[in-house]
């Protein structure tokens, strides 16, 4: 792969020290260097306040005058509309968006899956585990980390309990042992990613309908497209379905890959599969119907099911208590925990390349390496290699472009990768706990939840009748000052 040349930190500070400190971090449009923003210690009866900080090369705001989110829209919102109105557009969704909707609707952070302790082979799986996360750059393991290092372990005592020895009998009551912790440990992680969902459902009606609103207009902010564009192309490593949920109240149709209605079954085959409509009077000439997006949940998710080798998506409500009873159909195959799709490799390609993730990496590759493509991240922490690797090939395209928003950096990834990829004119970056901040995106910098058609007629129309008088009116005022 391409490795562009490391170029020189606009800033004297590592990117880990940056986001110890609480600051805004902006690029966008014709910024040359990044742009930092700290709390000004005031703020209006309305929001906060920032001043410019370590940015002498700005040429927006200056030092000592305080900028609200009023003044960031106008810099902001303009860039992010045009970009939306890219001929391929692509929203990359990470678990940022989920904690966001979680922390509204309740107040409290999203639910979480402590480490847990294999009683076999206890010491090989830590030792293996802390590895794998130091080689990811993460300080401290993971619950995700034990579970594939338990994987990758029974693999091999299956191969070597298949095998007739002495210890034949051993290994496989050491297999049998392992299989009986790993469906306990992932009945409990099911159960924790339910426990998000239900927690939303039971939250006080009022915060529930303000997450969920923010959650519509946050997606149809980019699903907003006219007929005659390309349709948004949604992705996601989350294994939730808090994006299903926000496109059914707002009634946006998404088209993956499964087709049925009581149990779809995952297909290699629809590509390209659309929705048209014909107009009144008019033959031949379907058109596009508004409101539609294609949807790919590059990890798996909490209700996709291996059936003997068939993935099918099972009829899980949106914060069901348990997913043991939908297991029990029949047909299922006495199918549990250990079946469902929510534990692809991030670590290693070898995993994502069997059935069905590389069908679902590979439409991510084709949809956003192509010329004039945005790609627009939003709660994406850049912890994994295999996506790392085909954004920075997206912008060996010198029309592609890529923008970044998050809550924060507390990790790193998101500073460490901007400087390493090095094509700055083509990322916009929006980091921040105001600039991530569903709420403020929401209120101020994304665009339109709609098609602005009328805007646009609006501006068309002042521009004829009173154009000339503004442009006069404004030579006057640039020569007076």
């Amino acid at each position: 792969m391409f490795n562009f040349i490391r170029r020189k930190q606009t800033s004297n500070q590592t990117p880990a020290e940056t986001q110890q400190i609480s600051r805004q971090i902006i690029k966008c449009r014709d910024d040359a260097e990044l742009v930092f923003l700290e709390d000004s210690g005031t703020s209006s009866s309305e929001s906060r306040s920032f001043n410019l900080s370590e940015s002498p090369n700005c040429t927006w705001a200056e030092e000592g005058e305080p900028l609200y989110p009023k003044e960031l829209r106008h810099r902001i919102e303009p860039w992010l509309t045009a970009l939306v109105q890219s001929e391929h557009l692509s929203l990359l969704v990470g678990s940022g968006l989920t904690h966001a909707i979680h922390s509204q609707a309740t107040g409290e952070s999203l639910p979480g899956m402590n480490p847990v302790t294999f009683d076999i082979f206890k010491n090989e799986i830590e030792t293996e585990v802390k590895r794998v996360a130091e080689a990811a750059g993460r300080a401290n393991e993971n619950f995700e980390d034990q579970v594939r290092v338990a994987n990758e372990l029974l693999q091999g005592l299956k191969i070597i309990a298949s095998v007739e020895s002495s210890d034949g009998a051993v290994r496989k009551e050491q297999v049998s042992e392992l299989q009986t912790q790993l469906k306990t440990t992932l009945q409990s992680f099911t159960g924790s990613i339910l426990e998000g969902e239900q927690n939303v459902l039971l939250a006080s009606e009022e915060k529930r309908e303000h997450a969920f609103n923010n959650l519509v207009s946050f997606l149809m902010s980019f699903a907003s497209r006219s007929g005659t564009r390309e349709r948004l192309q949604i992705f996601t490593t989350n294994y939730d379905r808090y994006i299903e949920a926000g496109a059914d109240l707002a009634g946006l149709r998404l088209i993956d890959r499964f087709v049925g209605i009581l149990m779809p079954v995952f297909r290699a085959s629809r590509l390209n599969v659309d929705m048209h409509y014909n107009p009144p009077g008019i033959r031949g000439e379907p058109r596009y119907l508004e409101g539609v997006a294609h949807f790919t949940k590059l990890h798996g998710s909490i209700d996709w099911l291996d059936c003997s080798g068939v993935i099918r998506r099972i009829g899980l409500p949106f914060g069901s208590t348990d997913v043991a009873p939908f297991l029990s159909a029949s047909g299922l195959d006495d199918s549990d925990a250990t079946h469902l799709m929510i534990y692809p490799n991030a670590a290693k390609d070898r995993e994502t390349a069997s059935y069905p993730y590389v069908e679902l990496f590979r439409d991510f590759a084709a949809s956003v390496c192509r010329p004039n493509s945005t790609v627009i991240c939003y709660g994406y922490s850049f912890g994994d290699e295999h996506i790392n690797r085909v954004i920075e090939d997206l912008l060996t395209i010198p029309s592609t472009h890529l923008v970044i928003i998050s809550h924060g950096d507390p990790l790193g990834r998101i500073m460490r990768t901007y400087e390493r990829l090095g094509r700055h004119a083509q990322i916009t970056l929006l980091i921040g706990d105001h600039l991530g901040d569903l709420q403020a995106l929401v209120d101020y910098y994304l665009p339109k939840p709609a098609i602005d058609r009328t805007t646009f007629r609006m501006a068309e129309l002042l521009k004829a009748r009173w154009g000339a008088g503004l442009e006069s009116r404004e030579r006057k005022e640039n020569s007076a000052a």
